[in-house]
């Protein structure tokens, strides 16, 4: 049996028996009982106004038609929690991935994909190729999983709400599975995906927010987004649109923004280079006429 992964893979990176375990989903409980909570939640959440509603008109007129609307609405809360509740467990029993494991060491032949309740093992062979997907929105990461490519079918196995594999860095999970399938002839592939879908105009950015990110004036936020196509949105607020519909707010798209802000961050970087050098080389030059 191996010995321990160690380094930034060893809380999702295990050894079994046969081989190497690359764990998704820490504990189907937790996962069921998040599912549960949600589908508790949420009609209780929507319901809660109207019930409170009903319950109070109720109880100050005793009228017969609160006390019944009360009661349909309650009943009719619980169906839709015992119909979510099902669907999200089913959904989550049917799609859940908890676990991959390599067999054997060093070269693999088989790949056991372990679902909720079931485990099915494919012959390496049969795997084409495997993407690590890493959705980023920002600069920040909103979600990873791991696609296994097969000549059928493709099985998408991602890390549970706060599981371990959901903070590990993608090119270090991509070079892991490069070293383990190298040998088996199975390319190992990483793609980023960019969120760009901000909602208009709340998502996006003010000419003050994106001034302060560009790190320029105010005043120089237009020309910059017009040199380097970040598009604009002018819209009246509606707070506005009654009193003084002439008043015209500015929004900048963030997905284009915060890349011209990595490209300004760059380019002053680099013209920092040529100052510094000069700056060190008459001290050198002194350093030398001094000895």
């Amino acid at each position: 049996m191996a010995t321990r992964h160690h380094g930034p893979l060893a809380e999702v990176v295990s050894p079994v028996t046969a081989g190497w375990r690359l764990l998704f989903v820490p504990s189907r409980t937790r996962e069921l009982a998040v599912a549960l909570g949600g589908s508790i939640m949420l009609p209780a959440m929507f319901a809660a106004p109207f019930l409170l509603a009903a319950l109070v008109a109720a109880a100050i007129t005793g009228n017969s038609f609160f006390w019944g609307s009360f009661w349909v609405l309650l009943a009719l809360t619980v169906v839709a929690v015992i119909l979510l509740a099902v669907g999200l467990m089913y959904v989550a029993a049917s799609t859940m991935v908890r676990w991959v494991e390599f067999h054997p060491l060093g070269n693999p032949a088989q790949v056991v994909i372990a679902r909720f309740l079931r485990s099915s093992t494919m012959a390496m062979a049969d795997l084409q190729r495997v993407v690590v997907i890493e959705r980023l929105s920002l600069g920040q990461r909103r979600s990873i999983k791991v696609v296994l490519h097969t000549d059928s079918e493709k099985v998408e196995c991602e890390p549970a709400a706060f599981a371990p594999l959901g903070r590990v860095d993608a090119q270090a999970l991509t070079d892991w599975l490069t070293e383990q399938l190298g040998g088996s002839q199975v390319a190992v592939e990483r793609q980023t995906e960019v969120q760009r879908d901000f909602v208009r105009p709340d998502g996006w950015w003010t000419p003050s927010h994106t001034a302060e990110l560009w790190r320029v004036p105010v005043g120089e936020v237009d020309g910059i987004a017009a040199q380097r196509g970040v598009e604009i949105y002018r819209y009246t607020p509606r707070a506005a649109a009654m009193y003084s519909p002439a008043t015209t707010a500015t929004v900048y798209d963030p997905g284009r923004a915060y890349e011209v802000a990595e490209e300004l961050r760059a380019e002053r970087a680099a013209g920092q280079a040529p100052h510094s050098a000069a700056a060190t080389g008459p001290a050198e030059d002194d350093a030398t006429d001094s000895r």
